[in-house]
């Protein structure tokens, strides 16, 4: 895998927004369902890797600091005094690797005197134990399942409310997603090891869970902001009042002065999507001024007279 700065051409200094913004480029372009080329898949498979990372705030630190590899799993450390497998416990700073199979028995497959496979594939990496390292890699070792492509339909509510959903999986598997934090329309999710089978020993592959997000009837969706249009009686409108304003987890009121135009817009803080950072975005509800149904006697007298005393004056 490789760096996933360079993997969204990115640098290491970007912003959040240019990270997303890079990511939904790729995914864009390589999506296996409108890429039919062979390697579009693993493009894009390697870009979703990239964007968990680095679209995670605290992973990506994991992984500027070293922590974690371009994967994100754990990287081995606590081994700088390691000094082959010859060092035994008189190696001076060596590891005791006797002590250390004993201590665990056999549950690594390993006895005394060997080397457990557990302990094998923590210090050269989990491809080790896949067959992609080591003794019989390309040599009929153990084979990777492929992963599986697939989607989830999702409304704006289900969003904020970060429901639980069971998505039926191929192979006839049934399994409950958590919908993530700051998830974005188009933002692929790996779900590990729920993908298709491996070889003997081999590890099975991934499922590649693209999010799609409904259109919505009263809501725009502007990253976690929400758009809407709130009708506005011309009575309050002029005398100013209080209207009730539509959210995604119930109508909530708002205060409006007098003599508000219509086209104009007031922010709802918090009234959003939820973010990765547990904040969540606004709601920016633009007003549209109703007039009364029918004939109104008095509003047209009202509106003639302000129309004669104008063009009085012009």
């Amino acid at each position: 895998m490789r760096n996933p700065y360079d993997v969204l051409g990115v640098p290491k200094g970007a912003g959040e927004a240019e990270i997303k913004k890079a990511f939904r480029k790729l995914a864009k372009a390589y999506h296996p369902d409108s890429n039919k080329d062979p390697k579009a898949k693993e493009r894009f498979a390697e870009a979703n890797t990239a964007y968990e990372i680095l679209g995670d705030k605290e992973k990506r630190g994991q992984f500027d600091r070293g922590e974690i590899d371009a994967e994100g799993k754990p990287r081995a450390t606590g081994f700088e005094g390691f000094s082959g497998f010859g060092g035994g416990r008189g190696g001076g700073g060596g590891f005791d690797f006797e002590g250390f199979t004993r201590a665990r028995g056999g549950a690594g497959g390993a006895g005394p005197g060997g080397i457990g496979e557990d302990f094998i594939s923590h210090i050269f990496g989990e491809a080790f134990r896949a067959g992609g390292a080591g003794p019989g890699a390309g040599r009929g070792g153990p084979v990777r399942g492929d992963d599986v492509a697939a989607e989830l339909s999702v409304s704006l509510e289900q969003v904020a409310g970060e429901e639980k959903m069971r998505i039926g999986l191929p192979g006839g598997r049934d399994v409950d997603v958590m919908i993530p934090k700051g998830v974005v329309d188009g933002q692929t999710i790996r779900l590990r090891g729920l993908g298709g089978p491996g070889g003997p020993r081999g590890e099975p592959g991934d499922v590649l869970l693209t999010i799609r997000i409904q259109p919505h009837p009263v809501f725009k969706l502007e990253g976690a902001d929400l758009r809407a249009t709130v009708d506005l009686p011309l009575e309050d409108a002029v005398l100013g009042g209080t209207l009730r304003v539509p959210t995604l987890t119930g109508a909530v009121e708002m205060k409006v002065p007098p003599m508000t135009s219509s086209g104009r817009t007031f922010r709802l803080r918090g009234k959003g999507l939820p973010k990765k950072d547990g904040t969540s975005g606004d709601l920016f509800a633009t007003t549209a001024i109703v007039l009364p149904a029918g004939e109104d006697a008095a509003l047209t007298d009202y509106a003639r007279r302000r129309r004669e005393a104008k063009a009085g004056t012009a």
